[in-house]
C-alpha cells in the first residue's frame, strides 16, 4: 500500500500563500522526510478534474480563495464546523479513500485569540462581511458572551451577516461601514477587510484600545495596526491565524500532535522579512 505523504494548497491566485512554508517546516521539525507539501494554481473550473486525479500518495489538501465552498461537493463528508460557514479549508484523505473536509479558521480564531489571553469577551466588532468574517462570527461563538456589531458596506451585506449571527448562535447587530469608526472602542475587534480598507480608520484608534485581530498578513503591519501598536493595545495580525489553522491541517493529515506551531511561526516569520515586511 502507497504511504499517504503529499498534501499541497491550491487556489488562485496562490503564488504569494506562505502554507508550504509553514507545512515543510512542521515536516522537518517533526522529522517527516518523506513528506512533501506543494502549491497549485487550481480555480473552481479546475478543482474537480485535479481531485479526481490524486492518487493515494496524498495525506491531504488546504484550501483558499476560491475554493472553499467549491469544494464541498467533492467531499464525502464535512465537519460540523465546516458546515457551519459552508466552507471548507481543509480537505483528509482516509485511508479507506474518503475525502473528508474541515475548516480550521475558526478554531485557528480562537486559538490564536487564547494564546493572547483573550478566552471571552462580553462583545466585540468585526469590520467587513466576507468569507472570513462568517469565520469570525463562528469563533466569537465561541468566546463572546454579548452582542457583536459588523460594520458592513451595504444593506443585502447587513443582512446576510445577520444570517450568519442567526445560524451560528451570535446576537448580531449590524452598522454602516461610515460609522466604522465605533467599532474600535470595542474590547475585541476582528478586521476581515481587505488591504488598504482599514487605513482610514488609523486616526481613529483611541486612547486606551481593546485588542486588535487584523487578518492581513502582508502588508504588515497595516496602518490600523500600527496605530493600535502605538497605542498600547493588543495585536495579532494574519500569521497568527495562517500559523494556527495551520497548525490544525498538519495534526490532521499527518496524523502527529502537536504541531511545532513555534518552528511554523518562526519559518513563517523569516518568509515575511525576506520579502521584505
Amino acid at each position: 500500500m502507497t504511504t499517504r505523504h503529499r498534501a499541497a494548497v491550491l487556489g488562485s491566485p496562490i503564488a504569494h500563500s506562505l502554507s508550504p512554508v509553514l507545512h515543510r517546516a512542521a515536516y522537518a521539525e517533526l522529522g517527516l522526510t518523506q513528506w512533501t507539501y506543494d502549491r497549485f494554481e487550481v480555480d473552481e473550473a479546475a478543482l474537480p478534474a485535479f481531485v479526481e486525479g490524486l492518487d493515494d500518495s496524498w495525506a491531504g489538501l488546504s484550501l483558499t480563495m476560491p475554493l472553499k465552498r467549491a469544494v464541498i461537493p467533492l467531499l464525502d463528508g464535512v465537519s460540523a464546523t465546516a458546515e457551519s460557514v459552508e466552507a471548507v479549508n481543509t480537505v483528509v484523505f482516509t485511508e479507506d479513500g474518503r475525502r473528508i473536509g474541515d475548516n480550521t479558521d475558526i478554531p485557528g480564531i480562537a486559538a490564536a485569540l487564547r494564546e493572547r489571553g483573550v478566552e471571552k469577551t462580553d462583545s466585540a466588532a468585526v469590520l467587513g462581511a466576507g468569507a472570513t468574517a462568517s469565520s469570525a462570527l463562528a469563533a466569537l461563538a465561541r468566546i463572546c458572551t454579548g452582542e457583536v456589531t459588523a460594520y458592513v458596506r451595504s444593506a443585502e451585506r447587513a443582512a446576510e451577516m445577520r444570517q450568519w449571527g442567526e445560524r451560528l448562535g451570535v446576537s448580531v447587530r449590524t452598522a454602516d461601514w461610515s460609522r466604522a469608526a465605533e467599532a474600535l472602542t470595542a474590547p475585541l475587534v476582528i478586521a476581515t477587510t481587505p488591504a488598504g480598507a482599514t487605513d482610514e480608520l488609523a486616526a481613529a484608534v483611541p486612547e486606551h484600545p481593546g485588542t486588535l485581530f487584523d487578518v492581513l498578513y502582508e502588508p504588515w503591519p497595516t496602518p490600523l495596526a500600527a496605530a493600535w501598536r502605538l497605542r498600547g493595545g493588543a495585536i495579532l495580525g494574519g500569521l497568527d491565524l495562517l500559523v494556527h489553522q495551520a497548525v490544525l491541517q498538519v495534526e490532521q493529515m499527518t496524523g502527529r500532535a502537536p504541531a511545532p506551531l513555534a518552528a511554523m511561526r518562526a519559518a513563517g516569520e523569516a518568509a515575511l522579512a525576506a520579502r521584505g515586511h
